[in-house]
């Protein structure tokens, strides 16, 4: 942990000697942060430069924390919390591999609050195969009950190469997972958390400042193994290993794997596509007139002062509806 937290911060290093201007967000994402000890993350935190008003972001597993770390983070300048919950039914944590339980969850919720974190996600999966919709609608009442101002909601999703992928018996049902999607949305919506992207509900003014950047198609540093960057349409991302990014960074050379050029249209058709996943939406130009008709006839988007936004049923087809835009 000490020497990838040591090249982390040589990395960054760089990055701020070569012109790296403050950043305006900053989110420890892509596992379990909170596993470092707190010296350590707050380290490579405060080798980062921010404005004064930055959003800084730990995603931390409610078995990870503590009084005392939340108070180191809060002294370092850390704002939101994002809590890696994904059910508060028991037996659908052990079965998704948690460790926590629904107590931890309450816990962890109390003591960030305590702190002086009140900016808090809760992160939900749903569709895992012993989750029934029973169970579902009980974590959502038990999420609901704990008031926090933003929640992401996504569903189970089979990677290749991993031992779900293996397991066609625990593989999600895509009628059972479009259920879950609009119990979710009934339940957040009725306690005002608004959907402001496919996945992800909140307070008006608690939206992820972070992730917008990302649906705004902005630039973006990213430190450590496999983190990905983005700036002026190129990105980039880093090599995936712990042991052959720290070998990387202390030799001076560059962790970065490789990458790719987007051209002006290929930029533009994404920014539509990222567009089109948050309430904002795309204007009624970027689709044809009989492609727009088809997705109002079907129910899928919504028009409003010539913007096209997505229905709850639309969402559920983003990408079918999104494979149409035009650049």
């Amino acid at each position: 942990m000490a020497a990838y937290s040591s090249a982390l911060v040589r990395e960054i290093g760089r990055a701020v000697d070569e012109g790296m201007p403050p950043a305006d967000s900053v989110f420890f994402g892509g596992g379990t942060p909170s596993l470092l000890p707190t010296d350590l993350l707050m380290g490579v935190l405060d080798a980062i430069p921010r404005t004064v008003a930055a959003e800084v972001t730990v995603e931390c597993n409610p078995d990870t924390v503590s009084a005392s770390g939340f108070a180191s983070y809060v002294a370092h300048g850390v704002n939101r919390v994002s809590f890696g919950v994904q059910s508060m039914v028991d037996h659908v944590l052990v079965a998704l591999g948690r460790t926590h339980d629904r107590s931890n969850v309450a816990r962890a919720v109390d003591l960030a609050r305590a702190a002086g974190i009140s900016n808090l996600n809760v992160d939900l999966i749903y569709g895992g195969a012993s989750e029934t919709r029973d169970d579902w609608h009980e974590t959502l009442a038990a999420v609901v009950a704990l008031q926090p101002p933003h929640v992401s909601a996504y569903a189970l999703t089979v990677e290749a190469g991993t031992p779900l992928a293996q397991d066609r018996s625990r593989h999600p049902d895509d009628d059972d997972q479009a259920d879950k999607y609009h119990d979710a949305d009934n339940a957040l919506g009725a306690v005002g958390l608004i959907n402001y992207e496919i996945s992800n509900w909140s307070l008006p003014g608690a939206e992820c400042q972070h992730n917008w950047l990302y649906w705004e198609q902005g630039d973006y540093r990213g430190f450590g193994c496999a983190a990905h960057s983005h700036q002026r349409h190129r990105r980039w991302w880093n090599v995936r290993v712990p042991e052959r990014y720290i070998e990387l960074v202390d030799s001076g050379a560059s962790a970065e794997s490789t990458g790719e050029d987007l051209d002006a249209r290929a930029a533009a058709i994404e920014r539509l596509q990222l567009a089109l996943r948050t309430r904002a939406g795309v204007a009624t130009a970027a689709f044809d007139d009989q492609d727009l008709d088809e997705f109002l006839a079907a129910g899928l988007v919504r028009i409003d002062n010539d913007q096209v936004t997505l229905t709850t049923s639309g969402r559920l087809m983003a990408n079918t509806v999104s494979i149409r835009l035009r650049g």
